[in-house]
């Protein structure tokens, strides 16, 4: 994992304030917030910047200490390596609830830290409330910033000196950002394996994975640097039929999880191959293509399935059937529990990728029109010919085409698929989506 920007994480227990200050910060909604304590689970990263010093914050889930918890220790284990992989650390302090012993533990982790380390006592509303910090000072630290990130509060004195402590790192162990980053969405219904999956290609267990569906439930980025490409892998959270969505944590991360396809550029459909294809696989599909993503299936968990009563053709096969409306989407056959086939994963998205981006000189998408209007011309239009006048490409990702014509409407959809097909093979862009617009000669595209 490539280190872009110096990297600030912020620690302490539940229901601090994290999340919270973690979008002031970035000036997003990113991070789900909520009073029910433990809604952060995973490292979640955004970029902030602050007196024209650019930083990332990672967000971290509360460290605690139960064992009726499921999750408790992989939190703990998440926190101590955003401790070690960060730059400069910030622990988050309640100003309401007082010292708890949590505190007291992160205090004495973090004490032989050689690390930039500020304390934040968070939600102290006015400069009456600062008598609170009094009770904090039992935990050794000299210094504490107290701050609202709520209402804003004291943040511009803490980020000052962040920002102060930031342009201090040596800035040349960075990697140079004017790189063109690939953004990768891995989407799919829950326990699929799309953590396991961006761990396995990390090499290092970066997301937290459990059999309990549901642990997911951010969008959480993760940046990899692999043979001079930079990606940006996006896992989200599992999307379940809407009639079994309830809770409304569950309906927030869906809803990240959706728009998440709509910032990428490859989505990583992730099925289970002891399931079969589902319905629901289908309609995730169909979420990213509605949103003009090029797509790639991944059949997860291959080493689980029977050879001898299935293939990798038989699922080819059965994909191609229930899923018509993504011909052009690639399949692969992985495991990412043993690694099987997942580095393939990369020789795909570069081939899909550049496909997505490409661009046809108008010229030689006349000639392509031209040619496939000559070898079958479109049915009469209430015994008038259409005529098909010239055609142009007006955006990449994914390449999207207006075709300008005497009657635009009386274009069957079947001759519109027969069009796209023709400069599918023509143009050979076989494993990206294309669309095409019909206007009417005279006016302007929208």
């Amino acid at each position: 994992m490539p280190a872009i920007k110096p990297l600030v994480a912020f620690v302490g227990r539940p229901n601090v304030g994290k999340s919270t200050l973690f979008n002031r910060i970035t000036r997003t909604k990113d991070a789900l917030v909520d009073n029910m304590p433990g809604v952060t689970r995973d490292r979640h990263y955004g970029d902030a910047q602050w007196d024209d010093v650019q930083f990332t914050v990672v967000d971290t889930g509360g460290f605690i200490d139960d064992e009726a918890d499921d999750f408790a220790q992989s939190i703990r284990t998440q926190v101590c390596q955003a401790i070690e992989d960060a730059d400069i650390i910030v622990l988050v302090l309640d100003g309401k609830g007082g010292v708890s012993p949590y505190d007291d533990a992160l205090t004495n982790i973090l004490r032989p830290v050689a690390k930039p380390v500020f304390y934040v006592v968070n939600k102290i509303d006015s400069i009456e409330q600062e008598s609170a910090l009094y009770d904090f000072y039992r935990l050794g630290v000299d210094h504490f910033y107290p701050v609202s990130a709520e209402h804003r509060y004291g943040l511009n004195d803490f980020l000052s000196d962040l920002a102060d402590a930031v342009t201090a790192i040596n800035a040349d162990s960075f990697v140079d950002t004017d790189q063109e980053m690939i953004r990768i969405a891995v989407i799919g219904h829950p326990n699929v394996g799309k953590s396991s999956l961006i761990n396995c290609i990390l090499g290092e267990n970066r997301l937290l994975v459990s059999p309990i569906a549901g642990t997911t439930r951010d969008t959480i980025d993760t940046v990899l640097q692999r043979d001079n490409r930079i990606y940006r892998f996006i896992d989200t959270a599992g999307i379940r039929r809407k009639a079994k969505v309830k809770k409304k944590l569950e309906k927030f991360s869906v809803i990240k999880a959706l728009k998440s396809l709509s910032r990428c550029d490859v989505a990583l459909i992730v099925i289970d191959a002891q399931e079969g294809i589902t319905e629901q696989d289908i309609s995730i599909a169909g979420y990213a293509y509605e949103r003009r993503c090029s797509c790639i299936f991944l059949i997860n968990k291959w080493d689980l399935v029977n050879k001898k009563e299935t293939s990798s053709q038989k699922y080819y096969d059965d994909l191609r059937m229930k899923a018509k409306f993504l011909p052009f989407a690639p399949m692969l056959t992985i495991s990412a529990l043993t690694g099987r086939r997942v580095p393939r994963i990369f020789n795909v998205v570069n081939d899909v990728y550049p496909q997505y981006c490409s661009r046809i000189t108008t010229g030689e998408l006349n000639r392509i029109l031209k040619r496939a209007v000559d070898l079958t011309t479109p049915s009469l239009h209430k015994g008038r010919r259409i005529k098909f006048y010239y055609a142009t490409q007006i955006t990449s990702k994914p390449p999207t085409i207006v075709i300008f014509v005497n009657y635009p409407k009386a274009v069957h959809f079947s001759y519109k698929r027969y069009l796209i097909n023709r400069i599918r093979e023509e143009a050979k862009l076989d494993k990206t989506p294309i669309r095409i617009f019909f206007r009417q000669r005279g006016k302007q595209p929208k």
